[in-house]
């Protein structure tokens, strides 16, 4: 996925997943994997928060008022938070293996 495509790409926090707000960020828990991590900013979460699969993550970096110089960044911690099934894309199925 290029770069536009995933500041376009619309995602959600995958349903099995809660944060829980932390001084440091926050922990994401997912019920069904059992996965922790630890989502190290306040600015992270604050983006993956804005993620509600109607909302772009062009939109969501930009609601939580990231520098579009950090973007670059951002979308990549995304991204792995998409390869660990944390974030998901809104058009892939519920519940995919």
């Amino acid at each position: 996925m290029s770069s536009a495509d995933s500041l376009d790409a619309l995602l959600a926090l995958s349903p099995s997943v809660a944060l829980r707000s932390e001084r440091f960020g926050a922990l994401a828990y997912d019920f069904s994997s059992r996965r922790l991590t630890f989502l190290k900013s306040p600015q992270l979460v604050a983006v993956v928060r804005q993620l509600d699969g109607a909302t772009s993550l062009r939109e969501a970096l930009t609601a939580a008022e990231i520098d579009p110089g950090q973007w670059s960044q951002y979308a990549a911690a995304v991204q792995r938070l998409v390869s660990t099934d944390m974030v998901r894309n809104a058009h892939d199925p519920i519940g995919k293996e």
